[in-house]
């Protein structure tokens, strides 16, 4: 494989082809198995939580409407459960073996989306509101720190050596998580980020949980620190790919795939990739962006901007080339992710099936 030199000057495998060929009926099929298999766990664990704390989070979940009534609403693709249990296989275990590590992550995980979604304001996620919305502040609050305090429960009750150490990269990724949501909202009120720090900053956010997720089954199916160490890796890398898909959705992204408003990201003022890229590109169109973002947080008017207006930023970011660079970095991410994977012994059908999950993750709609 040839290689290139990275933001830091590192050298990196080259980025694979734009659109890397998917089974999505297989990926389809190990989305669908981490969340067969975690969601009675998960419900379980959610049934500990005091009224009216159990009914808030079952509808954040999508289990039930916001009148109490049973629904099927859409939790999420299941990445991080598909990727616990196959670390558990990677590691020569079973992939039950996994199924706590998968319940723990996915509450961390979900902790943090009831935060984030106050902290931002987001009023939809999932195609429904948001729990503040419909449950207040106070008890997206309290839900979110329960689900933190159940998933480190749901791994140390299990009582063995390999339960501590599955917890300690667990609660290691949660701190890295909220450093990550520190820093995010810190970038909005700065008029200028490095790449260099936008990377960091979901590095923490997204990379450590996911890294987490591809690491804790194989911690819990006895695997030793260096092979779950490159398979973190692998999880890290994976997680800067998906939040730069992430963040391509956060501006262009269709709001009946997303589930949330058009321009999210530039209504909240994020420096997100495509747009801190855009502003350190230099040139007209740089400048202007700059100019407008500037403007923009001075503005005590920002909250009644018109549509034409975030589609003029969005232009300009584009024009820029923050677009651009931000979809070769999904890619170039892709790339660390895969050649992580070389250096853990695992059975070819299990590697073969983390590639696809990363190959998933970069071509997502965008």
């Amino acid at each position: 494989m040839s290689v290139s030199t990275g933001t830091r000057g590192e050298t990196v495998p080259t980025a694979p082809p734009e659109h890397p060929a998917v089974d999505t009926a297989d990926v389809s099929a190990l989305l669908e198995r981490g969340r067969t298999l975690s969601t009675p766990v998960l419900r379980a664990a959610v049934d500990r939580l005091a009224p009216p704390m159990d009914t808030v989070a079952a509808y954040h979940f999508g289990w039930i409407d916001a009148q109490g009534n049973p629904a099927d609403g859409d939790g999420g693709k299941a990445v991080r459960p598909a990727l616990a249990l196959l670390s558990a296989e990677a590691a020569g275990a079973a992939p039950e073996v996994g199924i706590p590590g998968a319940v723990a992550v996915e509450l961390v995980h979900n902790f943090s989306l009831l935060h984030d979604d106050l902290m931002d304001g987001d009023e939809q996620r999932r195609h429904r509101d948001t729990v503040w919305k419909v449950h207040g502040p106070a008890q997206a609050i309290l839900v979110g720190d329960a689900l933190f305090a159940l998933a480190n429960e749901i791994l140390l009750e299990i009582g063995t050596v390999e339960a501590g150490r599955a917890t300690r990269r667990l609660t290691t990724a949660s701190r890295k998580l909220i450093d990550g949501q520190a820093q995010d909202i810190s970038y909005e009120h700065r008029e200028r980020v490095t790449v260099e720090e936008c990377l960091e900053m979901e590095g923490n956010k997204t990379g450590a949980l996911l890294a987490c997720a591809v690491s804790i089954g194989a911690v819990l199916g006895g695997a030793d620190d260096r092979t779950a160490d490159k398979l973190e890796e692998y999880g890290y890398h994976l997680g800067l790919a998906f939040q730069a898909v992430d963040d391509l959705l956060g501006i262009w992204g269709d709001p009946e795939a997303t589930g949330k408003q058009t321009w999210s990201d530039l209504r909240q003022r994020k420096k997100s990739l495509p747009v801190v890229a855009a502003l350190a590109a230099g040139g007209p169109a740089s400048e202007r962006l700059g100019e407008l973002l500037a403007a923009d947080a001075k503005s005590i008017d920002f909250d009644t901007f018109s549509e034409e207006e975030f589609a003029a930023r969005a232009a300009l970011i584009e024009e820029a080339g923050g677009r651009e660079w931000t979809s070769r970095e999904a890619r170039r991410q892709h790339a660390i992710a895969i050649a992580a994977l070389n250096e853990v012994d695992m059975p070819a059908r299990v590697r073969d099936q983390l590639v696809a999950l990363a190959d998933f993750v970069v071509v997502r709609k965008r």
